[in-house]
């Protein structure tokens, strides 16, 4: 499929603009990131502008827990987790389970006080097994399944809690006529969201766009 007939979310002058002033993470996040970067998967890494938000939405929140769907390399963990309270944890699920090793030697030198816990598997199976509540959630795993990830994890959503859902503008494909069918599961979802009287919702355009979702 031809992705230069789709728009750009934001221009790159002001993508540019918006990095140059936006503040950079740690040297193990840079080490993580070149690492990342000789899997054949790269596109999955959340990346420097991406993990800036993430990490200063939960220094915002400063959550006691957070649920991770879709851990990649652990570059997202790495930024969620640095606005956890002390003795904090973060429930991360990842279907490739030789992914691991990329992350784990950096979790202690950021805070050792804080808990990662790795789950390997299908988010769709594993949810419902957990026993912890949530004060922030990302969502960045299968995108037709956005929407079947939010109803089962929403009844474990402290009130107050967040949601960042990842990727739904999916390349700025949401506003064509030839959406593909990740972006109609992501339309789909979007439109579920809104309609959701118990939630508060906006979306950015941040990288592939980010819905962010508190609940009531």
């Amino acid at each position: 499929m031809d992705e230069s007939k789709y728009p750009d979310i934001t221009s790159k002058e002001i993508r540019a603009y918006c990095e140059k002033w936006s503040k950079e993470g740690g040297q193990h996040l840079s080490e993580l990131q070149n690492k990342s970067e000789i899997t054949a998967q790269t596109k999955m890494l959340s990346g420097p502008f991406l993990g800036r938000f993430l990490s200063l939405i939960s220094k915002i929140l400063n959550p006691q827990t957070i649920l991770e769907l879709g851990t990649f390399t652990g570059y997202g963990t790495l930024c969620l987790a640095e606005g956890l309270r002390d003795n904090g944890k973060i429930i991360t699920i990842e279907k490739n389970a030789e992914l691991k090793q990329f992350y784990s030697e950096y979790v202690t030198e950021m805070n050792p006080h804080i808990d990662i816990v790795q789950h390997i598997g299908d988010a769709a199976e594993i949810i419902p097994k957990l026993e912890d509540t949530f004060d922030l959630v990302f969502i960045d795993a299968a995108k037709r399944q956005y929407k079947n990830y939010y109803d089962l994890l929403f009844d474990k959503l402290n009130p107050g809690g967040v949601v960042l859902a990842d990727n739904v503008l999916w390349k700025a494909k949401v506003v064509t006529k030839d959406v593909d069918k990740l972006g109609q599961g992501l339309m789909t979802f979007n439109e579920y969201i809104y309609n959701d009287d118990r939630v508060d919702n906006i979306i950015l355009p941040i990288d592939d766009g980010i819905n962010l979702i508190r609940k009531k």
